[in-house]
């Protein structure tokens, strides 16, 4: 795989400062390029595959509290990727999450978040370095027949008359750090706040919430104890994606 990481002068992302990008050809995974130098790279390298029918892209974080509440950094950046989508849809569109880590766009599946960590840390410790990343369809995979993608949702067809993908990298950047300033600034609630009034499944009367741990929280009657989802299972599942395709499945 050629690797080369871009100087400032080159940057082909409108990023802001903090981060420094590394590019990867079309057939690059930023999500596994990511993780495996996340250690050596350190916070704001964001991993870019340049390619017209997906948004990929990963970003490494250096997280300041134990792995077990640190994976909380996930809702920050599913936040930021559905508000950078949102500044490039048509008026009008709705962007959501499903459970949690689908990305859905006027119901229908776009993409999805992932999240990485270092597998011999331990709960209680700080973990050296977090990995998010995304992958959306832009547009249809020109290796995949027409016919089974037909039903599929992709950014060009929901009606972006142009699939700007750089500018939706750089504007995630940008959300992404501010949605790290709210968390530091006013704690963790407006962040699970955002991405709860997002999240499909809820039902009238139901209060939801996130816990430390990044858990799933569903109370129905209020004297009654809240339903957990397991926040870790769930991402493990990593629902949205076809390793087939190394793409949002299509669905």
């Amino acid at each position: 795989m050629m690797v080369r990481r871009i100087a400032p002068g080159e940057q082909q992302l409108d990023l802001p400062p903090g981060y420094t990008l590394v590019p990867l050809r079309e057939y690059g995974d930023a999500f596994a390029h990511g993780c495996g130098i996340a250690a050596e790279a350190g916070a704001g390298t964001l991993v870019w595959v340049r390619r017209y029918d997906l948004v990929e892209f990963a970003v490494v974080l250096e997280p300041d509290e134990p792995l077990q509440s640190a994976r909380r950094a996930f809702f920050a950046g599913m936040n930021a990727t559905a508000d950078a989508i949102a500044a490039h849809c048509p008026p009008e569109r709705q962007v959501g999450f499903a459970w949690p880590d689908s990305i859905m766009f006027d119901g229908g599946l776009l993409g999805g978040g992932r999240l990485g960590w270092p597998e011999d840390c331990n709960e209680d410790e700080i973990p050296g370095w977090l990995v998010f990343g995304v992958i959306l369809r832009a547009a249809d995979m020109a290796h995949i027949d027409e016919s089974v993608a037909a039903g599929s949702v992709t950014l060009l067809r929901e009606g972006f008359e142009m699939v700007e993908t750089e500018a939706i990298v750089g504007s995630f950047a940008r959300h992404l750090m501010t949605a790290f300033d709210s968390w530091s600034e006013r704690g963790f609630d407006p962040v699970a706040r955002d991405y709860l009034a997002r999240l499909s499944g809820g039902k009238a009367g139901q209060r939801r919430g996130v816990d430390l741990n990044g858990d799933l929280l569903t109370q129905s009657e209020a004297k009654a104890p809240p339903l957990r989802t397991s926040f870790v299972d769930s991402l493990r599942k990593v629902a949205w994606y076809d390793p087939e395709y190394r793409a949002p499945r299509l669905v």
